[in-house]
């Protein structure tokens, strides 16, 4: 994801940093950027000038002292409150008191990780639908303590970067993933009960409703980790069984596979993410 945000970033003509732990895996954000951009020019999606530019406004660093030159803040790290809380605390004591930090979190409480900074005001949420460059969309959700100045600084930007800002209050799971998450369970549901194959429930919502994608494929896209880590969120807040995970669900998580990360969910993909053939059932 926050690769995705800052080669969409970039390339509306902002200067754009990605931090990263490591040096190593600063390199890799740069090369998948790189990856992302070569597969739009081979489509005739951008022009040659077009990547060259992208990637002249990005750069990629460990060194989180960085911060202290930032405009904007946009966290993507691991979906952990802990981690989330950790990285906002140094945002906070690296950047300048009048910088907006947003986070892209799709289940966490906005306002707890707030509440970790010394300023409450101009921290809010920022959910990004995957895949960034390709869905105008973002969740501009507003903590308990997020100023009406700090909201229409980033629907602002977004509107500068030709995306559509959608307001919300802050709930589990939001709009997009509250929602998202219940089909693609049922979905789980429906292939593990034997109704129909992967292959074909996907189908039926890409025709028959016009999804862009199949819940299951979109949750090998998502990473099943993910998918199971949000939807045992949704069930501790809630309380609802309508938000329990289906077994099937975490059977392949134990197993390994993940989805397009690992090369194997529903379906198997290479290493550019793209799939290789077709997983008519699972038999796990």
């Amino acid at each position: 994801m926050g690769q995705g945000i800052a080669e969409l970033i970039a390339s509306k003509g902002f200067e754009t940093t990605v931090i990263e732990q490591s040096d190593e895996l600063a390199k890799s954000a740069y090369q998948h950027i790189e990856m992302s951009l070569d597969k739009k020019l081979a489509k005739w999606g951008i022009t040659p000038a077009e990547k060259k530019l992208t990637l002249s406004r990005i750069k990629v660093t460990s060194d989180f002292s960085a911060l202290k030159d930032a405009d904007l803040v946009i966290e993507s790290v691991y979906e952990d409150l802990n981690t989330k809380i950790e990285v906002f605390k140094r945002c906070d004591e690296l950047c300048r008191p009048d910088v907006i930090i947003a986070s892209n979190t799709s289940t966490l409480s906005l306002t707890e990780i707030a509440a970790s900074t010394n300023r409450t005001d101009k921290v809010i949420g920022l959910h990004f639908v995957h895949p960034v460059p390709k869905i105008p969309l973002v969740e501009v959700v507003r903590g308990l303590k997020t100023s009406q100045t700090t909201v229409e600084t980033v629907l602002k930007l977004l509107s500068d970067l030709d995306i559509k800002g959608i307001e919300v209050y802050e709930s589990p799971g939001f709009v997009t993933t509250r929602l998202i998450i219940l089909l693609i369970n049922e979905a789980l549901y429906t292939l593990m009960e034997g109704v129909a194959t992967a292959e074909d429930i996907d189908r039926a919502m890409k025709i028959g409703y016009q999804f862009q994608a199949g819940p299951l494929e979109m949750a090998d896209h998502f990473g099943l980790d993910s998918v199971l880590a949000a939807m045992e969120r949704l069930y501790r807040e809630f309380g609802d069984t309508k938000y329990r995970p289906a077994p099937l669900l975490k059977k392949m998580v134990r197993a390994g596979h993940l989805g397009v990360k690992t090369g194997e969910g529903f379906y198997r993909y290479n290493e550019d993410g793209e799939r290789v053939d077709r997983k008519e059932e699972q038999s796990l």
